[in-house]
C-alpha cells in the first residue's frame, strides 16, 4: 500500500494560492525520507500556528499540533525536548514569526534546538486580508498602512545567522522540486534549521512577475560553511534574490545540551 500523508479535510486555501506548492513539497519530502528508512512517520511532528500557511496542519495525515499565533517554536522546542527521537517540523507565517514570534525565534536560533522552521514569507498577514508584517516592502499599501509603509523591511535571514542558527537556506515555493530538497536536507541536519520560502499571495499580493527575473539558485562556489559570506549573500535584495543554502555547520544542540 502506498503511503498517504493528505487527509479528507477540504483545502479552504485561495484557487492557485502557493501554500498548495509547498504542501505538496512537504509531502514529497517526508515521503522519500519515510520510503528511505531515514525516519518512521510515527516519530514525525509537525506544529503549526495562526494563519493561511498554518493551516498546513489540517492536510498532513501524521502527528501535528496547532499552537497559538506566534508561539510555534516554544511549541517545538518543547516537542523536541521531551522526546528527541522526533523530527520536530514548523510551519508558519512571516507576520507570525516576525512580529508576535520574533522573541521566540531569536531564542531557538542562539539554543540551536534541533527542529526545522519553515516560514512562509508572503509579505502580508494574509489571513486578515492584508496588513503589513515586518518583511513587508517599503511603501506596501494594506489595509493597515493605506497611504503605503514607511518602515523598511526587517532581514529575517541576516537576523538567525547573526543569532547563531546553524543552517539557513531560502527556497521559492512554486519551485516544489528544489523546495522539496531543502526541506530534506534542513530536516537531515542537526541543529536550528531556518527555511526562508518566497510565497507570492496570488490574492492579495501578487508579486509573481516581480521576482521572476530575480530569483537565482547559489551554484558550488558559494562556501556554505563561511558565516562573513553567508551574511554577505542573504544581504543581496536588489535585482537579483538569492535561493538554496546559504549557511550550515555542526554544533551543539540545545537538546544534547540539556539532556547532559
Amino acid at each position: 500500500m502506498s503511503l498517504n500523508l493528505s487527509t479528507k479535510a477540504k483545502k479552504t486555501w485561495c484557487p492557485g494560492c502557493t501554500n498548495f506548492a509547498i504542501l505538496a513539497a512537504f509531502q514529497k519530502a517526508v515521503t522519500e525520507m519515510i520510503e528511505g528508512g531515514e525516519v518512521e512517520k510515527h516519530n514525525i511532528a509537525t506544529i503549526s500556528g495562526i494563519g493561511c500557511g498554518s493551516k498546513i496542519t489540517d492536510y498532513l495525515n501524521m502527528n501535528t499540533f496547532t499552537s497559538l499565533h506566534g508561539r510555534e517554536l516554544p511549541t517545538m522546542t518543547g516537542v523536541k525536548a521531551a522526546n528527541p527521537d522526533l523530527m520536530v517540523f514548523g510551519f508558519t507565517g512571516d507576520g507570525s514569526t516576525y512580529d508576535e514570534g520574533v522573541a521566540h525565534l531569536v531564542h531557538a536560533a542562539r539554543r540551536n534546538s534541533d527542529i526545522n522552521l519553515f516560514v512562509h514569507d508572503n509579505q502580508l498577514f494574509a489571513l486578515t486580508t492584508g496588513q503589513a508584517t515586518p518583511t513587508s516592502p517599503k511603501g506596501f499599501k494594506g489595509r493597515s498602512t493605506p497611504s503605503g509603509s514607511i518602515e523598511e523591511p526587517m532581514n529575517p535571514l541576516l537576523t538567525v545567522l547573526s543569532l547563531g542558527a546553524t543552517f539557513v537556506a531560502r527556497t521559492d515555493a512554486l519551485d516544489i522540486e528544489n523546495t522539496k530538497k531543502i526541506m530534506q536536507e534542513a530536516a537531515r541536519h542537526k541543529g536550528f534549521s531556518f527555511v526562508d520560502i518566497v510565497q507570492p499571495c496570488v490574492t492579495l499580493f501578487d508579486t509573481r512577475e516581480d521576482y521572476k527575473d530575480k530569483l537565482y539558485q547559489l551554484d558550488g562556489s558559494h562556501p556554505t560553511d563561511d558565516l562573513a559570506a553567508a551574511m554577505k549573500k542573504v544581504q543581496e535584495r536588489g535585482d537579483k534574490i538569492p535561493l538554496g543554502v546559504f549557511y550550515k555547520v555542526k554544533g551543539p544542540t540545545f537538546e544534547e545540551q540539556l539532556l547532559q
